[in-house]
């Protein structure tokens, strides 16, 4: 099956041929659904940050019994951190 027809553009990329920081995450996603955790890696250096960080903000409300927040931000910056360090990668060394 031809996943690429489902994906959403890039909007950046597409008004001004530039790469964001989240460019990659959704074949890393479908390629980490396919059980090719390396390949999802390179692709979307921080595809494991952002599935930590997205299962916290979900978490954050569910569970509105405790607050969240000191979690939300160390995993907030960590993502950030990583989000970062993957685009200047992928665009200085690859």
């Amino acid at each position: 099956m031809d996943l690429e027809k489902y994906m959403l553009p890039c909007f950046s990329k597409t008004l001004f041929g530039i790469e964001c920081f989240g460019c990659g995450f959704q074949r890393a996603l479908f390629l980490l659904f396919q059980g090719d955790f390396s390949a999802a890696f390179k692709m979307y250096p921080a595809i494991y940050t952002t599935l930590i960080f997205l299962g916290i903000v979900s978490f954050h409300f569910l569970n509105k019994t405790k607050n969240h927040n000191t979690l939300l931000w160390i995993s907030g910056i960590i993502n950030g951190f990583f989000m970062v360090a993957g685009y200047y990668y992928k665009h200085f060394y690859i």
